[in-house]
């Protein structure tokens, strides 16, 4: 993949324009001039502009994800966040929203403020979110107020979720002071105990031990009942079984402060895919089965599910290439991630691709709070290019992230992001 400066006066010719904010569509060219929104369908630009023959293709907003992993600080060898900018970048993706699981984790307001000023070096807006507690550890509340001024724009202790009912109360009490989302992993940790998998059928024959679906689902009717109970702004990530949509779908009808998200991975397998040992098809919370699978789908086509994340998580060889039961949690998924869900979503259950591109763009956006009007002129552009329609197979050479566990290998994807444009920047497509 190559990145390099946008041209000053740059014209996407001849493309299907999907507009995710006023929800239109409709055929035109887009009109870039120093790295901003000069046009968009009928323009007149410079004779001398340079162009991108774009017939076939879909220009719409830049992808939005607000769930990945970029390991800095302290993990360096498995992704920076130049590193993982071009795994966005290589995805779609403009904006994303990073994790507090780093080393040390993202708790004091001098760690956000580390992360927001690396940031401007990098080709995409990158987001911290700050801990809800200090080292994430579940016990006393970080400095949320001074995390947010810093520019934090969401808290969640990640992939340690907050056991203590009393704890998540009162961080869901000052996040609304601040009117930002808490993000709990939504496990309980006595049901999980060490599961590795989803426990059911398929790990009884496999012989690991199972996470059964009643960790995510206690936990998300727990967080659901406080964030009614107080007002507050829920997001629930990565939701994997039936009985979380349900408590979901339940609950948004008396709170429209309640938020969601599915992951491509949750979405594209189920857990007997897991009976090929496969190290990178080992996540949390689990893939589960073909039934729970059809109940996300639904929930996506019914807005229960609000948009799409990838979950990115970079891990080094050694971390993956184990036994099954010591292996990491995590796979990476910026890269796989529009085939992936087009596949799925579009090709196999009907979607419309204007409902897919709002997962990834404009309703993201609006559950952090970022600007989704972004075809208005004067907008830095955030767009990105691609062909709906063509069959691929992801192969490690699409990867540009610093880790390489991706399921995806192999895999028949539809539908391929060609060009990302972003903070002045072009992405082209890799092979």
């Amino acid at each position: 993949m190559k990145i390099e400066k946008i041209a000053k006066n740059l014209i996407l010719k001849n493309g299907t324009i999907i507009d995710p904010h006023h929800g239109k569509t409709y055929s035109g060219d887009v009109w870039l001039k120093e790295g901003k929104i000069a046009g968009v369908g009928e323009v007149d630009a410079p004779k001398d502009a340079e162009s991108i023959d774009c017939s076939g293709k879909v220009i719409t907003h830049g992808f939005c994800d607000i769930h990945v992993h970029f390991r800095e600080p302290g993990r360096e060898d498995k992704e920076t966040l130049k590193t993982g900018s071009r795994s966005a970048m290589a995805g779609g993706f403009t904006r994303v929203c990073v994790m507090p699981n780093t080393n040390p984790p993202l708790d004091t307001p001098e760690s956000i403020n580390f992360i927001r000023e690396k940031a401007e070096t990098c080709p995409i807006h990158i987001h911290p979110i700050g801990a809800v507690t200090k080292s994430q550890g579940g016990k006393d509340l970080t400095e949320m107020g001074l995390m947010k001024k810093e520019g934090a724009v969401a808290f969640s202790d990640d992939g340690l979720p907050i056991q203590n009912g009393a704890m998540m109360r009162i961080a869901l009490e000052y996040a609304t002071m601040m009117d930002l989302p808490v993000i709990n992993h939504a496990e309980d940790e006595c049901l999980r105990a060490d599961g590795v998998m989803h426990e059911g059928i398929v790990s009884t024959h496999l012989g690991l031990s199972g996470n059964p679906d009643l960790a995510e689902s206690a936990m998300v009717h727990r967080d659901l009942e406080l964030a009614e109970f107080i007002g507050a702004r829920l997001h629930v990530p990565h939701v994997s079984s039936e009985k979380a949509v349900h408590h979901i779908r339940e609950m948004k009808a008396k709170n429209d402060k309640v938020t969601a998200e599915v992951t491509p991975h949750h979405l594209f397998f189920n857990d007997e895919s897991l009976t090929s040992f496969n190290t990178n098809l080992k996540v949390a919370p689990p893939i589960r089965t073909e039934n729970d699978r059809k109940a996300l789908i639904e929930a996506v086509k019914d807005g229960t599910l609000d948009c799409i994340a990838t979950d990115h998580a970079p891990h080094t060889i050694e971390d993956k290439e184990t036994t099954f039961d010591l292996a990491s949690f995590g796979m990476i998924g910026l890269e796989s991630c529009f085939g992936a869900v087009n596949q799925v979503l579009v090709k196999d259950e009907g979607l419309e691709l204007e409902d897919l591109i709002g997962l990834l763009t404009s309703n993201p956006r609006a559950i952090m709070g970022f600007d989704s009007d972004l075809f208005s002129e004067g907008t830095e552009a955030e767009i990105t290019i691609l062909d709906p329609d063509v069959e691929w197979t992801f192969e490690k050479e699409h990867v540009q992230s610093r880790s390489i566990n991706s399921p995806y290998y192999g895999e028949s994807l539809s539908g391929k992001v060609e060009y990302t444009i972003s903070r002045g920047y072009i992405a082209s497509k890799s092979s």
